[in-house]
């Protein structure tokens, strides 16, 4: 069992365990991204097709969203550790078919998205249970800026990741002795080098759950987690904000398109733009980390989600890889300040018991916005085109905001992220 904190003024540094699970995390994020950009230039190469880059967002989707519930209550009533370990594990199982098909030249579409569908099911058990076990690893005092400080180490890993896979992408195809699959080769195996490393650092883990164990599984126990935010406006409201701006405003899955057709560069191009995010992110996770948002935290939450929006605009019409990179990290900058306010909330709202439950919800929040808004991207951008595609959703970004704070005033009047009631 845990020890009580009993330290009256906690560092940071000092909750090892958590430090085991940001470095576990780092390696599985970082491997993570770099599949993510293996997975999408290698797509395009093969089909040429908007649907398709969306198709890949829907086969990770629908398996998150049949599996997250059921996953939520497992990690209320098991090991999180082993649960996390075995997420881990799939998508290292993912990345070595994806390598082995690749050498051996029989990868096609239908394979990418089949591996595509098990990844949906790794991430439907990975979230919850490591949005269940950070809380547990440090004292209350400092969840804000554990939060902030995951998410900066995170932001970082995306920086390094998609930029590292782009780059061992570029230089593996351009080797034309080792065949034209060499680049997916290089980055698949890197990326599972790294998962392996990850589920190490999770196996690592001292940490032993102390709370009760949750009632056996039926249709109450699993949904409680739904009833739970449906009954608390400022959590609704925060997670569905999130939930339909980057569902709209999200342009991850056109990044192949713009980095080949619309700005006329290769694939280390997409590993910047898709790292582009994540380095306006790790600026202001840093300053997250250090000074939390105390008060004001509902306007916050909504005014960064308005400059998402605006930026998101910004890339649509821009036509070098410059200003598109800036463009995307302002945006990113701005989706770290709603991503530390919200999941703070959650966290700091939610009793230990329900850390599972309530986290696959959000689960599935983050799950449909971000790989069902690549499915949305991919069809708006076969019917309107990549830069309308993206130019619509950046304009309904805005739309929803504006929305959201005359429908959750509750949210935006919330002050501090704790001590105001939910």
């Amino acid at each position: 069992m845990q020890p009580a904190f009993h330290d009256p003024s906690p560092r940071l540094r000092d909750q090892h365990d958590y430090l085991r699970l940001l470095g576990a995390r780092v390696c599985g994020t970082a491997a993570n991204q770099m599949l993510m950009v293996a997975l999408g230039w290698q797509i395009y190469d093969l089909t040429g097709s908007a649907w398709a880059l969306g198709l890949v967002g829907l086969a990770q989707f629908v398996p998150a969203l049949l599996f997250t519930l059921p996953a939520g209550h497992l990690v209320d009533r098991h090991d999180r550790r082993w649960l996390l370990a075995a997420s881990l594990m799939m998508q290292a199982l993912v990345a070595a078919l994806l390598a082995i098909g690749s050498a051996s030249a029989w990868i096609s579409a239908h394979w990418i998205f089949a591996t595509s569908v098990m990844l949906g099911v790794a991430r439907a058990v990975q979230m919850p249970a490591l949005q269940a076990l950070t809380p547990s690893l440090v004292p209350p005092v400092l969840l804000p800026r554990a939060v902030a400080a995951s998410s900066s180490t995170m932001q970082g890993a995306i920086v390094i990741g998609p930029a590292l896979g782009g780059v061992v992408y570029a230089w593996g195809t351009g080797r034309a002795a080792w065949g034209a699959s060499a680049g997916a080769v290089g980055v698949y195996t890197l990326s599972l080098i790294l998962l392996l490393l990850a589920i190490v650092g999770v196996m690592a883990l001292r940490h032993r759950a102390s709370h009760a164990r949750t009632a056996a599984a039926n249709w109450h126990s699993v949904t409680a987690g739904l009833r739970f935010i449906w009954q608390r406006p400022v959590l609704l409201g925060a997670m569905s904000l999130d939930l339909f701006a980057v569902l709209l405003g999200g342009a991850a899955a056109l990044l192949p398109i713009f980095a080949k057709d619309i700005l006329h560069a290769g694939p280390e191009a997409l590993g910047l733009l898709r790292a582009a995010p994540a380095a306006g992110a790790v600026l202001v996770g840093a300053v997250l980390a250090r000074h939390t948002i105390d008060r004001r935290a509902g306007a916050w939450l909504l005014g960064a989600v308005a400059v998402y929006g605006a930026a998101t605009i910004g890339f649509a019409l821009a036509r070098t890889l410059a200003l598109a990179f800036v463009m995307l990290a302002i945006a990113g900058a701005a989706d770290m300040i709603s991503v530390v306010i919200r999941q703070s909330l959650v966290q700091l709202e939610t009793p230990e018991d329900m850390r599972g439950r309530v986290g696959a919800v959000n689960s599935v929040f983050i799950g449909a916005s971000n790989q069902l808004g690549e499915f949305e991207s991919g069809a708006t951008a076969a019917w309107l085109g990549p830069v309308g595609s993206v130019l619509l959703g950046g304009i309904g970004t805005i739309g929803v905001v504006l929305a959201w704070w005359r429908w959750f005033p509750d949210l935006a009047r919330r002050d501090r992220l704790r001590g105001d009631p939910p």
